[in-house]
């Protein structure tokens, strides 16, 4: 079954160009990107196979606290590399 989904000329325009510097279709494209994105309820089970993983062969037992930290630092890691990218041109179309 196809669909439609309206967004904005920006973000189609992004993806168009992903699209492109990767040799296929937008629609490949989303695609390859809902096929690869975790639903929250796989994220929590990979979370409880990891938290085990740690527990059985590190003895090794996260808090809910580890996660919270681990996650902010995570986030700021993110937020860091995306302002490095946008100094840089990096991503955002620009010619190398």
């Amino acid at each position: 079954m196809d669909t439609t989904i309206k967004i904005d000329s920006v973000a189609r325009d992004r993806l168009a160009a992903l699209a492109q510097a990767r040799g296929m279709s937008m629609r490949a494209l989303i695609e390859e990107f809902a096929a690869a994105s975790l639903t929250p309820r796989q994220l929590q089970e990979r979370a409880e196979r990891t938290r085990a993983f740690l527990d059985a062969e590190f003895g090794h037992r996260l808090t809910d606290e580890d996660t919270s930290t681990l996650r902010a630092r995570m986030r700021e890691a993110q937020a860091a590399h995306r302002q490095r990218l946008g100094k840089t041109g990096a991503g955002t179309g620009a010619a190398a």
